[in-house]
Order: structure tokens, then sequence, then C-alpha cells
């Protein structure tokens, strides 16, 4: 660390020591949250055939990938994920940047976004299985109504939030519309735009999954509800924990994107 001071060079030891800190203790709890759920479903203390336990998981999970099967519903269910939120959220800021850009669609379109986000959206995969189709098609478009709204809703928030008077200094020096829009609007939305993409990647798992209890014949939503059918709740729970990890993975990305963006506009 050349160049930086000792007492920058403390701080920087600090918050790596503490950021490990954290990590570790994260590790142990959910160490600890296993083991007690193993002990617990030896024990009776837990019916193990409703809850499971870790091992009976491990077991369920080693039967999948020996049927050559495991990889292909995890994959089929990412590629499902990443669509939806892909599309989401590119169509949904090309929606909002439409809103914010004429004021009076924005009025006239208001009520319908709250009212389009208040909808249970699984109230309409019926019709959007028969507009679709019965495969991979609804399931993404699924994922993609459950999220896009709230991504609207969200940047046209952070658009809206700009300060007036810095609008109207770039007007008052003859800056166009799209001037405003690329120069001031997007880069001071950033923070808005990546807590939306934090959001919807939450959404786009939930949409997925919702959308593969429905039509799926492959996929880990299909593994939960083919389990749930056959009584082999090892099979739900073991999916459950695939779904965690890969949601977190997801998660984790945006974040590291985050940073990144971090360091290049300060």
């Amino acid at each position: 660390m050349k160049g930086y001071s000792d007492e920058h060079k403390k701080y920087i030891q600090a918050v790596k020591k503490r950021e490990n800190k954290i990590s570790i203790v994260r590790i142990l709890i959910l160490i600890c949250f296993f083991t007690f759920w193993e002990i617990a479903g030896d024990l009776r203390w837990i019916d193990p055939f409703l809850t499971s336990t870790p091992s009976r998981m491990l077991k369920s999970l080693m039967k999948i990938f020996s049927e050559g099967t495991l990889f292909k519903h995890i994959w089929v269910t990412c590629i499902e994920t990443i669509l939806g939120f892909i599309f989401s959220t590119v169509l949904g800021t090309i929606i909002a940047i439409l809103l914010w850009w004429s004021d009076f669609a924005c009025k006239v379109l208001d009520p319908y976004l709250v009212v389009l986000n208040a909808l249970p959206k699984v109230a309409l995969a019926p019709i959007i299985i028969f507009w679709a189709g019965n495969g991979y098609g609804s399931i993404i478009v699924i994922a993609l109504l459950i999220s896009i709204i709230v991504t609207i809703i969200n940047v046209l928030a952070g658009f809206k939030s700009i300060d007036e008077d810095k609008i109207k200094l770039i007007e008052t020096f003859g800056g166009s519309k799209s001037q405003i829009l690329t120069n001031l609007i997007l880069p001071a939305s950033v923070p808005t735009l990546v807590s939306t993409l934090k959001i919807n990647v939450g959404l786009s798992w939930v949409g997925v999954i919702m959308g593969e209890f429905l039509v799926a014949k492959e996929g880990l939503g299909f593994l939960i509800i083919y389990g749930g059918q056959v009584s082999q709740l090892d099979m739900v729970m073991m999916s459950i924990i695939i779904l965690c990890i890969l949601a977190y993975a997801m998660y984790e990305v945006v974040a590291i994107f985050e940073k990144k963006l971090n360091k290049k506009i300060y």
C-alpha cells in the first residue's frame, strides 16, 4: 500500500478485519443452524419427514445427481430467471424514461401503474399460459410481469427526485430534453437503478418459481411441486436450499457490479 499514510493503512486493515469477522460469524451461524437442524431431526424434536434434515437432503441431492438431471434443473431455472431479470429491468427502465419524457402520459398512466402493482400477478397466469404457451415463454413472461411494474415505479421515482433547479439550469443554457436525460437524470439515478436491480433479483426468482409451479416439466420449481406430490419432502427442502444459494449468488453479482460502478463514478 505505497503512498498511503500509516493512519490510512491502519484504517484499511481495520475495515478488512471487521469484514473478515462478519464473514466468519455468518458462516458460524450457518453451521450452527444446520447442525441444530440435524440434531433436532435425529432426536425427533422435529418430524424429519415434514422438515427433512441436512443429511436427508444430501442423500436426495446425490440421488438426483446420480440420475444426471440435477444440473439440467438448475440450468433451466437459472436461464429463465436471468432472462426475466434482464427483460424486466431493461423494459421497465425504458418505459420509465418514456413516462419521464412525457409528463402528460405519466399523469394519465399513474393510476394504472398503481393498480397493476397491487394486482396479484399470479392471477394472470392462466391467461399468460394461453398466450405464451405451456413452456419456457410463459414462465419468463410471469417473471417479467412480477418485476417490471416495480422497476417502472422505482426508476421513475428516482428520475422525479432529481433537483428541479439543476434541470432548469441546463434548460437555461439551452440544453435539450435528451441532454438533460443523458447528462443529469441517468447519472444521478445510478443508485436508484442499482437498488432496483437488487429488488429485481428477488422478484425474478419469485416469478420464475411461480411459473414453474404452474407449467414446468423441469427446473427447481418443478422439483418442489413434484416432491410435494410424491411425498418426497427431502427433495422439496433440498430444492429450496439450492434456490437460496443461487439467489444469494445472483445478488452478490449485482453487489459486485455496484462496487465497480461506484469506483468508476467516484
